[in-house]
């Protein structure tokens, strides 16, 4: 191993775009499913380095959420996380799924949410990785489901691991529409929020859920540099962007990673945080896009320590556990900034 990637693995992290049905490890799929082959895995859970579109992209998601459909299966998928998560000193990370994808086997939405928070529990205090849940809602899915989805972030957000709500999935796919009163009732209701933009549609998918959803934060949001305007919209109001180089690469959003716009949107001032996005499906670590953006676009340590800072200062936790982690953070940083 080289001493540069061992430096960039040691390094303290942060994530906040993270699917949870899209992170599983050979290892947890062979101990949920002993028959599986390497290359079978490699076939379900592997999306192609180029697919044709985001569309085509999730098609490869299925494999992970029809295995996810029992208390046991929710179980082992979130310790195996968390055991990639330490393996990169990964901090504080925020993971993301959808209640409703995980009823098919008798499960209710109220108690998938239950198990994945206890475990995501016992997780924190066993890895030591402070972390928070996003309840996904999905572009196809009915106004009612929508709703549902806002009310179980509402029900559970005091009292568990549960810290904000998203909109994901085929973007380009689905309107706005089944999902303007869940954002409207997660706004009055003071909930935290972040959603997809900006990925399989253009700069005026990005204006849409600002005006419609007031998020915190878009999920990717690089197509935000089509246009000048949102631009230093989202500069002065300092909207964070989750931004996932490989994933939005890999959907074919650009053609090459040189192509992709991250660093000039790191360089004109707006608040971009680096991450995986789907770390099974678009096979790829935080260490892994780390190094592609110092060799890339030249990084150095300090603009990963500034991504950092922007993803701490944008989660959906409170100020005094920002603060313990961004001592974390320049503790982790200080040789080398």
């Amino acid at each position: 191993m080289s001493l540069e990637k061992t430096l960039i693995e040691n390094l303290p992290k942060v994530e906040l775009h993270l699917h949870l049905d899209c992170s599983l490890s050979f290892d947890v799929v062979r101990s949920l499913r002993p028959q599986i082959t390497k290359q079978e895995y490699l076939d379900k859970f592997i999306a192609p380095e180029k697919c044709t579109s985001l569309s085509d992209f999730l098609k490869c998601a299925v494999s992970g959420i029809d295995l996810m459909q029992t208390e046991n299966a929710l179980v082992e998928v979130v310790k195996d996380l968390f055991r990639q998560l330490i393996e990169e000193n990964v901090i504080y990370v925020e993971i993301r799924f959808a209640p409703l994808q995980h009823l098919k086997k008798g499960l209710a939405p109220e108690k998938v949410v239950e198990i994945i928070s206890d475990i995501t529990n016992k997780c924190i205090n066993s890895f030591g990785i402070e972390a928070g849940l996003i309840l996904c809602t999905l572009r196809h899915f009915t106004e009612v489901q929508s709703l549902q989805t806002a009310a179980l972030v509402e029900k559970y957000i005091k009292n568990t691991c549960v810290v904000g709500f998203d909109l994901a999935a085929d973007e380009a796919g689905y309107p706005i529409d089944c999902h303007l009163k869940a954002f409207e009732y997660t706004i009055r209701k003071d909930i935290p929020r972040t959603t997809h933009a900006g990925e399989a549609r253009g700069a005026e998918s990005i204006w849409e859920s600002i005006e419609n959803f007031s998020p915190q934060r878009i999920g990717h949001g690089v197509r935000c540099i089509e246009d000048p305007n949102l631009i230093d919209f989202l500069v002065n109001k300092q909207i964070h962007l989750e931004v996932c180089p490989t994933c939005n690469i890999q959907t074919n959003v650009f053609k090459e990673y040189s192509e992709h716009p991250v660093d000039f949107l790191h360089k004109k001032g707006i608040s971009v945080g680096i991450n995986t996005d789907a770390r099974s499906l678009v096979n790829v670590t935080l260490s892994d896009e780390y190094n592609k953006l110092m060799n890339v676009f030249g990084w150095d340590i300090k603009d990963l320590y500034e991504c950092n800072i922007n993803s701490l200062s944008s989660a959906f936790i409170s100020d005094n556990l920002k603060q313990e982690l961004k001592l974390k953070l320049n503790e982790g940083y200080s040789k080398y900034v």
